[in-house]
């Protein structure tokens, strides 16, 4: 997994996460994406002089949802702080934020690499609201001559994961935020599209003397906005670093971008040089304190989250880490599962049709009804259909409102199993190649194939196989 050798990776996550409220943290304009730039702002977001604030509850529930189900301590004492800057996307010249005293510390996550279970400390988890967006005239920052501005975005709650720079590989890396963005999915606070900027990331990388414990200079890589990005700037650095302390150089504490069509990172600006950001207490808004009865009542309203149903699918159903994953991953699949298996189907055979041909169509069309599919596998059970005939009828569910049994019965479907029926089409097919029966009889018998293959075809593929090979033995005495 290690791209260097001499070198240990160190690498810390500051995740953003838009919340997922009809209005914003500060203001009751809407969050909707897709707005025209620029009308979905008001005179509180856009910080025009004499405005007050007023926090969103429902924000602070979101905030404090996520962090109880990244088993963070939730602060029923928290703050908000200003912190002053200067950018042309936050229109008031300052971002309240909780800098001392934030909402959530001291959690968790869990997750799998390669089959092997890593623990990412949380450190803490702030709310804050988000800036407006600069829309280049190129393809970045770097390459663009001017930038405009929508202020749509500014304003809308967000909160800020914290990891301990405890992640040692860029795959790592990606893999936690996989799993992070699945448990945000699964508690309902955000949508999470990294390609709306609902779910963003910043990477801190440094290298160090292989077993050594002072921590190298770390550099920040600024918004990354996909998995791929985030593995590939951070393989990017890692090597990148590891080339300059190698040369004997020192490496500059900056904050970097990645440049996709580029595959490497770009320097933006020396930290070093950064401004003093001048936090104080946010003048406008009173401290939350939180009612623990409240606090309860949220916790009692965390699901089941994506390790723990992992776990419990392969520990009560059986199921492979592959299968289990799968469904984990896609919970509409997993739910109907759940309830396609408490009618007594096997396992399995649920979850390799949910992974199949269904998989496709339900992401093309909308998923069907466990009723019906419990019933079409019924069938295929019982042997009344095969699985070549299952998917014609599976097709049809998805355009018809008949049953899978009155699709079958209306096309004629059913397995043909009947000595009676099916040994003249056998007499037919051998008299039609005596030369193949003789091979066969010579010793050839994978042409045993190719007479069910006839049989089959001359039934519409209605023959049971296992019946038509035995009935085949039988009539050439073998």
């Amino acid at each position: 997994m290690p791209l260097v050798t001499n070198f240990d990776t160190v690498i810390g996550l500051e995740i953003h996460v838009a919340l997922l409220t009809e209005s914003k943290f500060l203001c009751s304009c809407k969050t909707s994406f897709g707005a025209p730039p620029n009308s979905q702002c008001c005179p509180v977001c856009l910080g025009l002089p004499g405005t007050l604030p007023l926090i969103n509850e429902k924000a602070v529930e979101y905030g404090a949802k996520a962090g109880l189900a990244l088993g963070c301590e939730i602060h029923y004492f928290s703050r908000f702080d200003r912190k002053n800057y200067f950018y042309p996307d936050l229109p008031k010249a300052y971002q309240i934020t909780q800098d001392a005293f934030p909402l959530c510390t001291n959690g968790f996550l869990e997750y799998y690499v390669d089959d092997q279970l890593f623990r990412t400390e949380i450190t803490r988890i702030h709310l804050e609201e988000e800036a407006g967006k600069l829309i280049h005239s190129g393809q970045s920052i770097v390459d663009s001559e001017y930038s405009l501005v929508d202020y749509n975005r500014a304003g809308i709650p967000l909160i800020e994961i914290v990891t301990a720079p405890d992640i040692h590989h860029p795959k790592q890396a990606r893999l936690f935020l996989e799993q992070l963005r699945l448990l945000m999915r699964y508690i309902g606070v955000s949508d999470t599209k990294m390609e709306e900027g609902s779910l963003r990331c910043d990477a801190n990388i440094s290298l160090k003397p292989k077993g050594s414990s002072v921590l190298g200079t770390k550099v920040e890589i600024k918004n990354l906005n996909s998995f791929r990005a985030l593995e590939r700037a951070l393989e990017y650095e890692e090597l990148r670093q590891s080339q300059v302390l190698s040369g004997g150089g020192v490496v500059r504490q900056e904050s970097r971008t990645w440049d996709e069509r580029a595959g490497k990172t770009m320097s933006m600006r020396s930290k070093g040089d950064a401004p003093d950001y001048r936090i104080f207490p946010e003048p406008d808004l009173p401290p939350l304190n939180l009612d623990p009865v409240w606090v309860e009542l949220i916790a009692a309203n965390v699901p089941e989250l994506p390790l723990a149903r992992l776990r419990r699918l392969e520990r009560d159903y059986g199921l492979s880490r592959y299968d289990a994953t799968f469904l984990v991953n896609y919970p509409e699949f997993c739910e109907l599962f759940f309830q396609v298996a408490e009618r007594g189907l096997g396992y399995e055979d649920v979850v390799n049709f949910l992974m199949g041909d269904y998989a496709r169509l339900a992401r093309e069309k909308g998923h069907l009804s466990a009723e019906r599919i419990s019933e079409l596998l019924t069938l295929v059970d019982e042997g009344t259909i095969s699985q070549g005939q299952a998917k014609e009828v599976l097709s049809s569910l998805f355009s018809s409102g008949l049953s899978p049994r009155e699709i079958v019965q209306e096309r004629g479907l059913e397995v043909v199993d009947d000595p009676g029926r099916l040994e003249p089409v056998i007499r037919e097919v051998l008299a039609a190649n005596p030369d193949l029966v003789r091979r066969l009889q010579d010793g050839e018998t994978k042409l045993y194939g190719f007479f069910v293959g006839q049989v089959m075809r001359a039934t519409q593929g209605k023959a049971d196989p296992e019946v038509v090979h035995k009935l085949l033995r039988g009539e050439l005495g073998k």
